[in-house]
C-alpha cells in the first residue's frame, strides 16, 4: 500500500490524501486550497494526481477545504463514486452549488477592476455543470456500515462530531491473509458542544492520519468568561449603534452561534438585537440540519422534538436575496450580521467588511481558525490595512476572537484521541495543520508514545506502508 499527500500537508486547507493498493486508487477528501490568490489558483488547478484512474473518493465532511475540489475531478474524466454520509451528501451538494455561484460572482466583480487596470481576467475553477456531474456520483452511507470499495478493500465511517455528518474514515486492505487498516480522522470535533453528538472513540488501526489544526494550543472554555464577553459585545453594539460582523462558515458554525445566542437570551444575559444570517447557503444548510436530527446530541434532539425548531426565533432573520443583503450595509445598528465565508475569502461577508471596517464603532468577531494568507488571518493578526477585493482598505473596526467556539479538537483532545486507540497504531501521519502546529503535535505524540513512528509529510510526498 502506498500513501501520498497532495494537500493539507504542513498547511490547513486543500485536504487530499491518496491511497494506492494493487486493486484500487482511493482518495481521502478532495478539498479546495485557500490562501494567496495566485498560489490558490495553482494548487487548485494542479491536483497532483490523475483523477481518471481513481476508483473512489471517501469524503470526511462537507467543508470546502475538504470537498471544494470535487467538481474539478469531472473536468479530468473521473468515473468513480464519492462515498460520504447522507448528511454530508446533502450539505456538500448545496455547498458546491454555492461555491460555483460565488466564484462566478466574485470573478465578475474582480474582473471589472482587473479590466480597468489592463490585467488578465480570472476564471472560476468550476461551474454548476461540474457540480451537477459530481453530485450524481454521490453514494450516501450510514455510520458504521461496511462499504466494499474494491476487491480486498472496505471502508467504514465513524462520527467525528465536527459538523453535521462529519466522519473519521477507516479503510481496510487485505491481501494474502494480512490486513492493513488506515484511519483518517478528517476534522475532529470537541466534546460537550451544542447540537451534535460528541466524537466517537477511535476504532483500532495500524496507520492513523491525524489532523492538527490546533495541535499546539488549547481552547478557552465556552463557559462563564465567554458569556461575559458576548454580553459586553452586545452592550457595546447597543451603546454605539454599531454592527457586529461575524465571518462564519455557513455549515456548522452558523447554526452553533444561533444556539449560543438563544441560550444567552433565555438566561436573560442579553436583550435580543436583530441578528441577520446573510447567506443563502446558511439558510439551505439550516434546512439540512432540520432534516437530519439523527446526528443531534440528546439535548438538541429533545429540543427539536418537544419544543419545536431550535434554529428559529423572532429576532433571527435569514437573508437570501442580494438586494436584501445590500440593504444591510445602509442600515444602522445595533445588529449582528453572520455571513460566510469563515476565512473572508469570498462571499457576502467581503461586502459587509468593505462597508463596516473603516468605522471604529463596529466589531469584527472571529469564531474559528484563520488559515495563513487569508484575509481573516490578516485581520486576526491586527493588520491596519487589508486588501478587500484587491483594494487596500484601512481597518478601524475592532477585531475580537472567540476561540472557545471552535469546532476543532485542541491539542489535548488530539492527544487523547491517539491515546484511545488500542492497540496503538504503528504509524501516525500528521496533516491539516500549519507546520508549527503539526510539528508540535508530532513531537508530543512521539514523546508520549516512543513506539509510534510519527511523520509530518510534505505536499507531494509518498510513503510505502
Amino acid at each position: 500500500m502506498n500513501l501520498s499527500f497532495h494537500g493539507a500537508a504542513r498547511s490547513v486547507t486543500g485536504s487530499r490524501h491518496l491511497i494506492e493498493t494493487s486493486s484500487c486508487r482511493l482518495l481521502l477528501d478532495c478539498g479546495m486550497f485557500q490562501g494567496r490568490r495566485e498560489e490558490a489558483a495553482i494548487q487548485n488547478r494542479e491536483l497532483g494526481f490523475d483523477p481518471k484512474g481513481l476508483s473512489s473518493v471517501l469524503l470526511s465532511h462537507a467543508h470546502i477545504d475538504h470537498s471544494g475540489a470535487l467538481p474539478m475531478l469531472m473536468q479530468q474524466r473521473f468515473s468513480g463514486k464519492v462515498h460520504l454520509t447522507r448528511a454530508t451528501a446533502d450539505l456538500t451538494t448545496i455547498m458546491l452549488q454555492d461555491a460555483a455561484r460565488i466564484q462566478e460572482s466574485d470573478c465578475r466583480y474582480v474582473n471589472k477592476q482587473e479590466r480597468r487596470r489592463g490585467n488578465k481576467c480570472v476564471q472560476p475553477l468550476f461551474d454548476s455543470d461540474d457540480v451537477e456531474a459530481i453530485t450524481r456520483r454521490f453514494v450516501g452511507v450510514r455510520y458504521h456500515d461496511g462499504i466494499k470499495i474494491a476487491p480486498r478493500v472496505t471502508a467504514t465511517f465513524h462520527d467525528a462530531g465536527h459538523i453535521l455528518g462529519s466522519a473519521a474514515v477507516r479503510v481496510k486492505y487485505t491481501v494474502r491473509g494480512n490486513t492493513t487498516t488506515v484511519l483518517f480522522s478528517g476534522d475532529l470535533g470537541r466534546s460537550h458542544m451544542p447540537i451534535l453528538r460528541d466524537p466517537e472513540p477511535p476504532p483500532p488501526c495500524d496507520v492513523l492520519i491525524l489532523e492538527s489544526t490546533y495541535g499546539d494550543r488549547l481552547h478557552e472554555q465556552a463557559g462563564e468568561e465567554m458569556k461575559k464577553k458576548a454580553e459586553d459585545l452586545i452592550a457595546h453594539a447597543k451603546a454605539h449603534k454599531s454592527k457586529i460582523i461575524v465571518p462564519a462558515f455557513a455549515v456548522g458554525r452558523t447554526q452553533e452561534l444561533v444556539m449560543r445566542i438563544k441560550e444567552l437570551v433565555a438566561e436573560d444575559r442579553i436583550d435580543p438585537i436583530p441578528i441577520y444570517i446573510d447567506s443563502p447557503l446558511a439558510s439551505k444548510a439550516t434546512e439540512v440540519f432540520r432534516q437530519h436530527p439523527e446526528c443531534y446530541d440528546e439535548e438538541t434532539y429533545r429540543t427539536f422534538t418537544e419544543d419545536g425548531d431550535p434554529f428559529a426565533s423572532r429576532y433571527i432573520r435569514f437573508v437570501s436575496s442580494p438586494d436584501d443583503s445590500k440593504r444591510l450595509n445602509a442600515m444602522k445598528g445595533p445588529m449582528v450580521i453572520i455571513s460566510s465565508s469563515g476565512m473572508c475569502e469570498g462571499g457576502r461577508v467581503l461586502h459587509h467588511l468593505k462597508h463596516a471596517i473603516e468605522d471604529e464603532a463596529n466589531v469584527i468577531v472571529f469564531v474559528g481558525f484563520q488559515a495563513e494568507h487569508t484575509l481573516g488571518r490578516k485581520l486576526v493578526e491586527g493588520w491596519d490595512v487589508v486588501p478587500i477585493f484587491g483594494v487596500p482598505t484601512k481597518r478601524r473596526a475592532q477585531v475580537v476572537k472567540f476561540n472557545g467556539l471552535s469546532a476543532h479538537a485542541d491539542r489535548n483532545d488530539l492527544l487523547a484521541y491517539v491515546r484511545a486507540i488500542s492497540p496503538l497504531p504503528g504509524k501516525v501521519f500528521i496533516v491539516h495543520g500549519e507546520e508549527k502546529q503539526a510539528l508540535s503535535l508530532g513531537a508530543a505524540i512521539q514523546s508520549e508514545h516512543p513506539s509510534i513512528d510519527v511523520t509530518i509529510p510534505h505536499r507531494g510526498s509518498s510513503h510505502e506502508i
